[in-house]
């Protein structure tokens, strides 16, 4: 790690308005952005998550994904062309049962059995929805009236930070619309000012932005204005430090007919389907909440406890 950059970050810690909710809400694993997460945190979520839940639109089919997905079909989803620097790979001992022995006693010696991994068929999940695009396309054409889906999973990228809104293994909930160009465009709309009134009952001070995915490259630099110019991601963003560097807590993506060019979404007719999708980050929300109505959760505003169906 650059030292240099862990310097800028730990003076950067020492102003961070959420230090003081680490000791309530998180239990230090021992490596930057990984946390176990105490019940009064955990209640929030669940909370947090049924809220979401009750403003499922009607017709949506619930799917929950494990935090492992194909590594097959994540290279093909374009992943490493995009944000490769972000990706975790399950790695695994393979060969003989000598070859894994030797490995296992190397460490017992003092050496490196980590040299001894090889790839597995499995990367960590990098958002809920990836896995959807191949399931929905093995069904056959995309109906009429289009597809929806609520998802989740716990999901992981390697941005190590000490700030608690920028965890490197997280949940994020999502609802996917796939079908036709126009629907997709207003699916999306409709839920960005949804969004906006949900962040409202919860209390939270925001704005809605233009953004871009943080491609990797030169390549991706060319990727992200694209992405700006065309208008295909929002954020609605929360200043849990500051209103210069607020958090981005909920996004509203519109990916045009990439992935259904990828995995073959089609209609009846033989249109590529296109795709868009809200998502919420789930712990940054949470901590947004602990953030703006404290730590005292009998303290909340009571329309914010109602809205979240708290006694």
């Amino acid at each position: 790690m650059d030292i240099r950059n862990t310097a800028r970050e730990t003076s950067a810690k020492s102003n961070d308005p959420l230090e003081s909710l680490a000791a309530a809400l998180f239990r230090p694993m021992g490596v930057d952005g990984i946390y176990a997460r105490t019940a009064l945190y955990e209640e929030v979520i669940e909370r947090l998550s049924a809220f979401i839940s009750r403003h499922r639109e009607p017709a949506t089919e619930v799917l929950r994904f494990p935090p492992v997905m194909s590594r097959q079909q994540l290279e093909k989803s374009g992943y490493l062309k995009s944000f490769p620097n972000l990706l975790g790979c399950v790695c695994a001992l393979h060969g003989t049962e000598a070859e894994i022995r030797g490995a296992a006693e190397r460490h017992e010696a003092g050496g490196d059995w980590t040299s001894a991994l090889a790839a597995a068929d499995l990367v960590l999940s990098p958002a809920a929805c990836y896995p959807v695009y191949p399931l929905a396309a093995s069904r056959g054409p995309v109906p009429r009236g289009g597809l929806r889906f609520d998802v989740a999973s716990d999901c992981f990228r390697r941005e190590p930070s000490r700030h608690l809104d920028r965890l490197q293994s997280f949940r994020m909930r999502e609802y996917v619309y796939i079908g036709p160009p126009r629907e997709v465009t207003r699916f999306r709309e409709r839920w960005t000012g949804q969004a906006q009134r949900l962040a409202d009952e919860l209390g939270l001070p925001y704005r809605v932005a233009p953004a871009n995915d943080p491609f990797f490259g030169r390549t991706g630099q060319v990727m992200a204005i694209s992405q700006l110019q065309q208008s295909l991601k929002f954020e609605l963003l929360v200043p849990v430090h500051s209103a210069e560097q607020p958090t981005a807590c909920m996004s509203f993506n519109y990916h045009q007919d990439h992935f259904g060019t990828t995995w073959g979404l089609r209609d009846e007719s033989g249109a590529v389907a296109h795709t868009g999708c809200v998502a919420f980050g789930m712990d940054r929300l949470a901590v947004a909440l602990f953030w703006k109505h404290g730590l005292d959760v009998q303290k909340w505003p009571a329309a914010v406890r109602n809205a979240l169906a708290m006694r």
